[in-house]
């Protein structure tokens, strides 16, 4: 056990009285992590979003929280009931896509890779002289949608579920003829939702094998966390949020801390003692590489989906 630890008898915080709410946890968390930035100097007045779901609910959320003055935003979205819903509640403009792109100064295309092409093509000859273009279909290059939208500046971004909550992570590149002006346009919009990190396009397989993967691996661990947890004599709901903040303020502390993983792991890793006895189960299974190749084939899929 970790020096300073409370005593394994000792009440947790939150547990047994109700968890608290998710606002309360992002406020007792989110300002120390610096990932809530102001949308400032954007010069935007129209954003059309084609894609209603989830990602494009969180841009378009993180957007009307972050940006000011706030741009008119219209949504592009196939599904009836799921349009009238993003009406009802955030007060979009609902349009095909021809229109709302149309006089739009942004266009985010947030659809699937094997949509992008179609998209395209029906938007082609819509979009203003000039727009900026920010794609998140995942291994789509910007070559592809520059030969598409000729006279656009094209920025690909890969960003991440935790944009739900504005905790995201983006990467972006920048096109063949995006300036610096409109790629920090696209940074400054992004930052709405999370932290950016720009990195060359031929890093984006990485990024999206990375942070828009990543996610999902900590979730499958966290499945596997509960799971021990509940085995081991612990409340379904209870292991949940003992698994929930173990992974958050680990999470903290990796990034607020110097040291390295390795480091951080070997403090809690007491000779012949329980996390030893864990991590040494974990390498005789080949959790370690397990991991990496997962990663690995996220990064070659996404390298096909490039190759289309």
């Amino acid at each position: 056990m970790p020096s300073g630890a409370p005593h394994p008898g000792a009440p947790m915080a939150g547990l047994g009285h109700g968890p608290p709410s998710l606002g309360a946890r992002l406020r007792a968390f989110l300002p120390g992590l610096g990932l809530i930035r102001s949308g400032k100097g954007v010069g935007v007045t129209r954003i059309a979003v084609l894609g209603g779901g989830v990602m494009g609910e969180a841009l378009i959320v993180g957007i009307q929280r972050r940006v000011h003055p706030a741009p008119v935003i219209a949504v592009a979205e196939k599904r009836p009931d799921r349009r009238a819903d993003l009406i009802a509640r955030l007060g979009v403009q609902a349009q095909d896509a021809p229109e709302a792109v149309r006089d739009a100064d942004v266009i985010v295309l947030v659809v699937k890779p094997q949509d992008i092409r179609s998209l395209l093509d029906t938007i082609a000859g819509h979009v203003a002289e000039g727009a900026l273009v920010i794609s998140i279909a995942a291994g789509i290059p910007t070559a592809l949608i520059e030969t598409a939208l000729p006279g656009t500046h094209v920025v690909r971004a890969m960003p991440n579920t935790p944009a739900r909550i504005e905790s995201g992570m983006t990467g972006i590149s920048a096109g063949a003829r995006c300036d610096r002006e409109h790629l920090e346009r696209a940074r400054h919009l992004l930052t709405a939702v999370g932290a950016v990190a720009e990195v060359p396009e031929s890093a984006q397989d990485a990024i999206t094998s990375v942070s828009g993967s990543g996610p999902a691996y900590l979730f499958y661990l966290a499945e596997a966390m509960i799971t021990g947890a509940v085995e081991g004599g612990i409340d379904p709901e209870q292991a949940r949020e003992v698994v929930a903040q173990t992974l958050l303020g680990a999470s903290r502390l990796l990034q607020v801390s110097h040291e390295p993983p390795q480091e951080l792991r070997a403090n809690v890793t007491s000779p012949a003692g329980t996390t030893a006895a864990a991590i040494a189960a974990f390498d005789e299974r080949g959790v370690r590489q397990a991991l990496i190749d997962g990663i690995t084939a996220a990064r070659m899929r996404s390298q096909e989906l490039s190759a289309g």
